[in-house]
């Protein structure tokens, strides 16, 4: 497979576990009228969980250890999570008035939504060079038979 295929592949992972973890947090905080810091701490702690998750898995359900799996997850997804969430929340944070939108404003969810496309493309250029490196997303595909 491609580097640029796997890339995307695991783009697109990232993209959901964090969009998972991000909602998540976002809707939780904004309900509980949670301030910006404590909003985005939340969402990225979120986003962090569901991304390994949806690493650990496949590496769980393939026969992979525990340990073995976790440290898969680490390497493979950290820098990509990093990434998506340092862009998402970055995108959220300048947008005017998307850090206090509530959940019945459009604005909340087209902000949420755009502030993750957004991400995709720098997670997309990191997951690529990784990827190319043999290591990140490779080594998680790798590692469940891929």
């Amino acid at each position: 497979m491609s580097s640029n295929r796997l890339a995307v592949q695991a783009t697109n992972h990232c993209l959901t576990g964090c969009g998972i973890g991000e909602v998540l947090g976002m809707v939780l905080a904004t309900s509980w009228g949670w301030g910006d810091v404590a909003s985005v701490a939340l969402a990225v702690v979120l986003a962090f969980f569901f991304g390994y998750l949806l690493t650990l898995i496949p590496l769980l359900r393939a026969g992979t250890a525990l340990g073995a799996a976790v440290g898969i997850a680490l390497v493979a997804d950290t820098l990509s999570i990093v990434t998506m969430e340092v862009v998402d929340n970055a995108v959220l944070l300048l947008w005017p008035g998307a850090m206090d939108a509530y959940l019945d404003d459009a604005l909340f969810w087209i902000s949420l939504g755009i502030a993750l496309a957004v991400a995709w493309g720098p997670t997309f250029l990191v997951n690529r060079a990784l990827i190319r490196r043999g290591k990140g997303h490779a080594r998680a595909h790798a590692a469940h038979g891929h």
